[in-house]
């Protein structure tokens, strides 16, 4: 008899998933919305009192119009600002975020702080059921189905992508091995060779330092491990051709991006991330600066702005961004799968401007991996001075590969610095630093090295 060929339907939520980036699915969020403005006015003190100040009534919006021009948008130093005035009493904030829902909560998860203090996500019964359904449809779509073994290497540790991930894959029906990337490398390492997970969900860091250290682990190259899918996210990488190039040729795996309720596709090439979850949260774009709404057109660029629709507050509240820079694409994906897509072009917080050009760390860094094996890929963005304007040249420490002669680096130098200015139309200085000179990454990779904050600790510390 012939084989059994088992044939999945294309998506995890079909119902849904198919009226992605419809005006079917505009209807559905405007309902959404209606209710959430009520519950944020009703229930919530600190939303009232933004939409108070704001002059605005949930009865007052009536149209999308309404919506993106008299509800502001919460930014960081807002968050920053509030929670200054609660004293870092955590608590507190929780109460003027979410009411009484605030005793409700069954988890309280939080961001990884990089850029300041962590902020928290906090879930009620309804959140953790929304996060659920937000990360199974980036699993189906990642080809990781229910009963599949999946190692979780993103940090456990309070992280949004940690326990409460773990939680929401068993919820699928995955089997999740939740070691973390606390365990440590040698551990990842022999973990994936005992359990044999067809997948794993890690930051691209982690993927690319799993490159360097299993054949000193486990005596034999990361590809041995028979890994067929890796889910990356919490950095830029797995969005970065070359980076992406180095990690699916290593691990003899596909590498999918995830991030922002999206997730790429297969087709050949990175055509960025489709967002799944339209009916979860809306996605919205505005001007970096003066907060005006973008369009959701073919190539548009802006700020990216979140709005939890179901649920309480959980890890999105009324139009808050997370300061990240996007660009969507609206035109069908050669793939044929639903919802627009989107890729991440950097963090408003680690932009650079060198000579009024705005350079952001992951355009920097495919450049840098394009030379691989003549460089290793890692790389720091030193900084003299505070961001974010750098006074030229940008220098970048880098490390070179094995046995390069002195006229082979300055030839390299040379190299780069073309490829920057023509990518990214700024030339560097180059410091050439030994192959395993600068740290690796289990979480998320910070690129930049801040000269200016020992220079600042240094004078104090001589200060009389």
């Amino acid at each position: 008899m012939p084989s059994v060929v088992q044939v999945r339907r294309p998506y995890w939520n079909t119902e849904i998933e198919s009226k992605l980036n419809t005006p079917e699915m505009k209807d559905i969020q405007w309902a959404k919305l209606k209710k959430k403005l009520e519950y944020f006015y009703e229930a919530t003190p600190f939303w009232r009192s933004r939409m108070e100040r704001a002059g605005i009534e949930p009865g007052d919006v009536r149209t999308w119009d309404d919506f993106h021009k008299r509800i502001p948008v919460f930014t960081k130093d807002q968050y920053r600002e509030y929670a200054e005035e609660c004293q870092g009493d955590i608590s507190r904030m929780l109460d003027g975020f979410m009411g009484e829902d605030a005793k409700r909560l069954v988890c309280l998860a939080a961001t990884s702080g990089t850029t300041g203090e962590p902020a928290p996500y906090p879930f009620t019964a309804e959140d953790r059921q929304a996060w659920a359904e937000f990360f199974a449809r980036q699993l189906w779509r990642g080809g990781v189905f229910p009963g599949d073994k999946v190692l979780h290497g993103f940090g456990l540790s309070m992280f949004i992508g940690g326990t409460v991930l773990c939680m929401a894959m068993s919820d699928y029906g995955a089997c999740c091995i939740p070691l973390g990337a606390e365990a440590g490398m040698e551990a990842i390492v022999r973990c994936a060779k005992l359990f044999k997970p067809k997948a794993l969900v890690c930051t691209p860091s982690l993927a690319e330092y799993m490159i360097e250290k299993a054949p000193e682990v486990i005596g034999a190259s990361v590809g041995s491990l028979g890994i067929e899918r890796l889910l990356c996210g919490g950095e830029p990488g797995a969005g970065i051709p070359e980076v992406r190039q180095k990690i699916e040729s290593a691990f003899g795996a596909k590498l999918f991006d995830i991030g922002g309720g999206g997730c790429s596709c297969e087709a050949p090439g990175y055509q960025g991330l489709h967002f799944l979850n339209e009916d979860i949260m809306l996605f919205e774009l505005v001007h970096p600066e003066t907060h005006e709404h973008v369009p959701l057109e073919d190539g548009a660029t802006g700020l990216l702005v979140f709005t939890q629709l179901p649920g309480t507050m959980g890890w999105s509240g009324l139009r808050q961004t997370p300061n990240d820079i996007v660009q969507v694409f609206t035109s069908p994906c050669s793939c044929g799968g639903t919802g627009f897509r989107f890729r991440i072009i950097g963090r408003g917080d680690d932009m650079l401007k060198v000579k009024g050009v705005m350079v952001y760390p992951p355009a920097v860094e495919g450049v840098i991996n394009a030379f691989v094996p003549r460089v290793t890929g890692e790389f720091r963005i030193v900084l003299n001075t505070p961001p974010p304007r750098v006074v030229p040249p940008l220098i970048l420490k880098v490390e070179h590969g094995e046995g390069l002669s002195e006229e082979q680096l300055r030839d390299l130098e040379g190299e780069i610095a073309e490829a920057m200015h023509r990518r990214i139309k700024v030339r560097p200085r180059i410091l050439w630093v030994s192959p395993n000179t600068l740290g690796r990454f289990l979480k998320k990779k910070n690129l930049f090295e801040r000269t200016y904050e020992k220079t600042r600790q240094r004078q104090m510390e001589e200060k009389p």
